[in-house]
């Protein structure tokens, strides 16, 4: 095997992310815009499976159950008060 110039040295971190990189592009019918599928991009597409809603969804719905805590809690904090305990 012949060195290239600009390679990184030969027992680095660098060197075994790319000899990753160069292995995974030499596989079958492996092209330059496929994935193993373990990725986050996998969670935005058609394809994946579940519950199908949209980051402005789960927005509004974390901030109705953080209200709806808080009003939980003051309404426990009243009933406290006017029981006089």
């Amino acid at each position: 095997m012949v060195a290239r110039t600009g390679d990184p040295p030969r027992g680095s971190a660098a060197a075994a992310g790319l000899r990753r990189r160069r292995m995974s592009g030499a596989g079958a019918g492996a092209g330059a815009g496929s994935s193993s599928g373990g990725n986050m991009l996998r969670f935005y597409t058609d394809d994946a499976p579940g519950l199908k809603i949209t980051p402005t969804v789960v927005l509004v719905m974390s901030l109705g159950f953080i209200g709806f805590v808080t009003a939980l809690h003051v309404i426990g904090k009243l009933y406290h008060y006017r029981a006089g305990v």
